[in-house]
């Protein structure tokens, strides 16, 4: 079994001034070292926080979280912090003489030619697509073992995006990094995760290889009937048509049409069944 590269085990994260006072709570989960793991859920969720504690940059209240030192670790969060008065050159070299002994400026250098960015163009000039691509540069540059990704291609457009995922991933795949990274675009982590981590109201609701987790549920179409033993995890009605998104517990009988459903779907149904807070969560 491959080592793990993250271990979390009842995690928990607590905001005292805020008025939801747990960002995230009693998170438990192991991530093995190489994958590719897409972190997805609502907007406020905990997947930023998720993040920020893996890269060593909050302190649990509860609970642990092991991770790599940090310098083998690369975080790019999601506004992208950079020094505005530094060009695009300084800004590489900063990133070298931070990791004198990990710094590899071929990769950093294709990722920042692709833009094309002017290494003389000041930080504050970039645009944000221009910044999400230095940003991306610095943190791949310094190989690390695990890179962390907070929403890291929200500012570029869709063919750029495209681009700039594929060469990442090929990277990664080259040298073996771990990589997690959370997106609202569902299609971009279908065609790049092998790993999926649900977050909602601050805790993990779904976790597990992608192609796992789908081959244990099953989209069913048909009329309205009795699904035991199977946990229903959503389910609809539209005129006389029944649509049930449910965890395969032995054979599907019955008089309905079975389907594997697509990662979206899947992603969908058990957003949708936990739209309501649990007590202990908030």
């Amino acid at each position: 079994m491959t080592d793990p590269v993250i271990t979390a085990e009842g995690l928990g994260l607590r905001y005292r001034r805020s008025g939801r006072s747990w960002a995230l709570k009693d998170c438990t989960f192991t991530l093995s070292a190489g994958t590719v793991v897409g972190i997805v859920g609502p907007n406020g969720a905990g997947k930023s926080t998720l993040l920020a504690l893996a890269a060593r940059l909050l302190r649990p209240t509860e609970g642990r979280i092991e991770t790599p030192a940090g310098d083998r670790v690369g975080y790019v969060a999601q506004d992208k912090p950079l020094y505005e008065a530094l060009t695009v050159a300084e800004t590489l070299r900063l990133g070298r003489e931070l990791n004198p002994d990990r710094w590899d400026p071929a990769v950093a250098g294709k990722i920042v030619a692709g833009g094309p960015l002017d290494p003389k163009a000041r930080v504050r000039s970039l645009s944000g697509g221009q910044r999400s691509r230095l940003a991306l540069a610095l943190a791949l540059g310094k190989r690390p073992e695990l890179l962390l990704l907070d929403e890291p291609m929200a500012d570029l457009d869709p063919l750029a995006r495209h681009e700039l995922m594929g060469a990442l991933m090929a990277d990664a795949a080259e040298h073996g990094t771990t990589v997690v990274v959370s997106s609202h675009v569902l299609t971009e982590l279908e065609g790049t995760c092998d790993h999926l981590l649900l977050v909602q109201h601050g805790r993990i609701r779904l976790h597990g290889p992608i192609d796992e987790l789908i081959a244990g549920h099953a989209l069913l179409t048909g009329p309205v009937g009795d699904l035991s033993p199977h946990t229903v995890v959503d389910s609809r009605t539209t005129g006389r048509q029944f649509t049930a998104l449910i965890r395969r517990e032995g054979p599907v009988e019955g008089p309905w049409r079975a389907s594997e459903p697509s990662l979206e779907e899947l992603l969908l149904a058990h957003l949708r069944a936990g739209r309501l807070p649990e007590e202990a969560a908030v």
